[in-house]
């Protein structure tokens, strides 16, 4: 026997008792962007590598440390994509869906970070994101912060989750900010973490975001990034809030929320829940005002956000929120003794997946004695076993055993949906 190969670190097998749930949450979701009018794109899981250098930009933690690279037979650098905004700005621009249009768009599928794992974090994980191309007035914004409030109440996430806001300015803003916080922070680098100090030369807005409580002391009388905010950002973000309070969207404004990749401009946001340890964001998006331009088409105001889904399924599962139907269950178990009953039971089964009730119908198969079948039909957990043999066969009826309470009845073949039916809704 040769030796067992096993999956990659980090990249998880999604098992039949869990895609489930996988799915349950990816239907929800299309439900609910499908009714705000956006459509799906699909795009390919590997991208030049320059795509997500000039995206995400050079100096991020993304690009830096994180990404799965490597040179194809060509010598051409690609890289497994590490999110999906890039990609699909790249696709929507290649089409020629955007100068002078508008887009909804959203998309589901893996992304690729080489990091440490840890519980909700995973080398191939798999985001859903949500983009809106050539809309560049606070209703955009507003209306898909409105669409996640929609989601999570759907999903009954809504008193679990925290919506935090800022805005972070145009990009000049930004640059004069920038220079007052290196100055200011100049000054106390050795107190920093180590991480911080390596920013300071690289991506100084994000030593905001971090967790380091000696840096956090430092940062209490830094250059407030709030002081340097252009008027025209300070008016769409007001709007914006007006908006959310208009359709009663709770919100806190949290100024040292910046993100972590180089193209967010203006609006920023996350969700975060407090129920998976630290506090930890479930949807992150802001403004994006200028990528559309940095990758080569023409400028394009848009907005976005994505959605860890492994993140998500462990929040729904840790407040046992998946509802009963969104389990694998098996609705109906066919069972038959004989060869003409093994016949006949494959005409039961398909009857009863004809009439579109959305019923699982398993039906045995492999040959058994009654006992192993109705073994099996017990362990399936079906709500009722259908019996068929000789007998059954020559009188035209199946023999219905309802599995909770025990009873058993004859019924017509015939009569089966509707006998079915009225027990299901009984």
């Amino acid at each position: 026997m040769g030796r067992k190969v096993q999956a990659i670190r980090g990249m998880n097998d999604i098992l039949p008792g869990q895609s489930s749930v996988w799915q349950y949450l990816e239907k929800t979701v299309s439900e609910v962007v499908n009714g705000y009018g956006y459509q799906q794109i699909r795009f390919p899981i590997v991208e030049q590598t320059e795509l997500f250098k000039r995206g995400v930009g050079e100096t991020t933690d993304i690009v830096e440390k994180e990404m799965y690279t490597f040179e194809d037979r060509n010598g051409e650098s690609l890289t497994l994509r590490p999110e999906g905004t890039a990609s699909c700005v790249r696709a929507a621009d290649q089409a020629g869906l955007l100068f002078n249009q508008t887009q909804r768009l959203w998309y589901v599928g893996p992304m690729f970070r080489y990091e440490r794992p840890q519980k909700g974090r995973y080398r191939q994980f798999h985001q859903i994101g949500v983009e809106s191309f050539g809309m560049a007035t606070p209703d955009i914004d507003a209306e898909l912060i409105i669409l996640t409030a929609r989601l999570w109440k759907k999903l009954g996430l809504l008193e679990h989750v925290e919506l935090q806001l800022n805005t972070i300015g145009v990009a000049a803003a930004r640059e004069t900010f920038k220079a007052a916080l290196v100055d200011y922070l100049t000054e106390f680098k050795d107190q920093l973490d180590e991480d911080s100090q390596r920013r300071l030369s690289t991506n100084p807005l994000r030593i905001l975001d971090s967790k380091d409580e000696a840096t956090q002391k430092v940062l209490l009388n830094a250059p407030s990034l709030e002081d340097f905010i252009d008027d025209e950002s300070r008016e769409h973000f007001e709007r914006l809030q007006a908006i959310l309070k208009a359709n009663d969207v709770p919100f806190v404004i949290n100024r040292s929320l910046v993100r972590g990749l180089d193209y967010y401009g203006k609006t920023v946001f996350e969700w975060v829940t407090s129920h998976l340890g630290a506090q930890a964001t479930v949807c992150a998006g802001g403004r994006y005002d200028g990528l559309v331009e940095q990758l080569g088409g023409r400028a394009t105001p848009a907005v976005g956000f994505a959605m860890g889904v492994e993140r998500l399924v462990l929040l729904l599962e840790t407040l046992e929120l998946i509802p009963e139907e969104a389990k694998d269950a098996t609705d109906i178990f066919v069972v038959s003794f004989g060869d003409e009953a093994e016949l006949a039971s494959f005409v039961v089964a398909e009857q009863l997946r004809n009439a579109n009730q959305g019923w699982t119908v398993l039906r045995h198969c492999g040959g058994g004695n009654f006992k192993n079948q109705m073994k099996k039909a017990d362990k399936s957990g079906a709500r009722f076993t259908l019996i068929l043999g000789e007998s059954e066969v020559a009188e035209g009826i199946v023999q219905v055993k309802d599995m909770q309470s025990g009873e058993q009845v004859s019924c017509a073949t015939d009569a089966l949906v509707t006998t079915l039916l009225e027990k299901l809704n009984g």
